[in-house]
């Protein structure tokens, strides 16, 4: 069985619209535009990653090229049995699975994006990951702050995100690393989103919401909100309310697919993060992230032979618009390269140490802030062993 997942804020990139521009599918753009009255082209083709991060155009933008690579994909012939996403994405998943329309969908994340935004301003916060880390022991990190943070988002195993106020999320962080977390990393966002400093952006979406009136649908989507899944626009009424204010059980989504049965995970959006999160909650996931026109081919490969025709050569996983992980390749003792030190300018492919044989390869462009695997440290599959930040 086969699920599609959309990606949240954070996945968006400068550029990210250009290898759609000459597709069937860029058509949507042009509808984007003018529902939203703002031009999404520009956006897709043109802004920067400052500009990108503002959340108004930081969620528009994903939302519409995720809906762009869908359309592409259903232009092949290929339908999911169940849909999630990730936060926004789940609103991308409620309009391919048709409980939202093109227009509705796109006039409510505008509204979203805006009313977060302004929540933002008006109860300035901030969020961080803490990797490493057993669920129930950030929260535990998060009551002992004594302070206003919660965990945010649920992602994957040793994957949680806190958000609250600035003073809130640093007292949560010493704790957390107190109780054994293996990092830390500040989050460049503009507000503590899934938590109640968001809570005075839902009297905006409520009234949003129904005007959008959710419609029931063929094609279930798993809520971040309690993890079920769900064909009733009533239900997707109040649960996309409570999921401004609530945190993304994104973990508990995954195990819930698995649980229907699913065992093929496609990425369809910008960047890959859902992808890694997929591979380090399920174990026997299958997984793909279809981004451009050229992931179109690896996708109908992966469908109908049961591996796409290129396998990623290295892993690692998108925490953030700026922020990547680069996880182990393998379980063994990790050993890094004595010249990789933090502050070094690492490049796509470079290797930063060895866990046995097996090289570790980042797959991406970046700064080296810091190991999170410490040297001689066993390590399993897929446990972080780096942070970078983007340049």
């Amino acid at each position: 069985m086969l699920a599609f997942t959309f990606p949240g804020q954070g996945s968006q990139r400068p550029g990210m619209g250009r290898p759609w521009a000459d597709h069937e599918s860029w058509e949507l753009v042009e509808e984007a535009s003018e529902y939203a009255d703002r031009d999404v082209a520009r956006l897709l083709l043109n802004a920067d990653a400052e500009e990108l991060r503002d959340t108004r155009n930081a969620q528009l933008t994903t939302f519409v090229s995720s809906l762009m690579v869908l359309d592409a994909v259903e232009r092949l012939g290929f339908e999911p049995s169940f849909c999630a996403g990730h936060s926004l994405g789940e609103y991308t998943a409620l309009t391919a699975s048709g409980a939202l329309s093109f227009e509705d969908g796109v006039r409510l994340v505008s509204e979203r994006a805006d009313a977060m935004h302004q929540a933002g301003l008006d109860n300035p916060g901030t969020m961080a990951a803490v990797l490493g880390l057993d669920d129930d022991q950030v929260e535990i990190a998060c009551r002992r702050a004594d302070s206003d943070v919660w965990v945010a988002n649920f992602n994957a195993p040793g994957q949680v995100v806190i958000a609250g106020s600035p003073e809130g999320v640093a007292a949560a962080s010493l704790v957390a690393k107190e109780l054994g977390a293996k990092k830390v990393m500040p989050l460049h966002v503009s507000g503590a989103f899934h938590t109640p400093y968001m809570a005075p952006a839902r009297d905006r979406l409520r009234k949003a919401i129904a005007e959008a009136n959710p419609r029931d649908t063929e094609v279930p989507v798993v809520s971040n909100v309690d993890s079920l899944a769900h064909n009733t626009g009533q239900a997707w009424a109040s649960l996309l309310s409570a999921q401004l204010s609530s945190p993304v059980r994104w973990k508990h989504c995954l195990l819930k697919l698995a649980e229907l049965g699913v065992n093929g995970f496609a990425e369809l959006g910008p960047g890959g993060v859902l992808t890694g999160m997929a591979k380090r909650t399920v174990d026997s996931a299958r997984t793909i992230s279809v981004s451009t026109p050229e992931d179109l081919d690896k996708l109908i490969d992966w469908l109908t032979t049961g591996s796409p025709r290129a396998a990623a050569q290295f892993e690692g996983e998108h925490l953030f618009a700026v922020e990547r992980l680069v996880v182990s390749p393998a379980a063994g003792v990790f050993m890094p390269l004595a010249n990789v030190a933090d502050g070094s300018t690492i490049t796509v492919g470079m290797v930063l140490g060895h866990i046995g044989n097996t090289e570790v390869r980042s797959p991406f462009a970046g700064i080296l802030q810091s190991y999170i695997a410490v040297q001689g440290e066993r390590i399993t599959l897929r446990q972080p062993i780096a942070w970078l930040r983007t340049v």
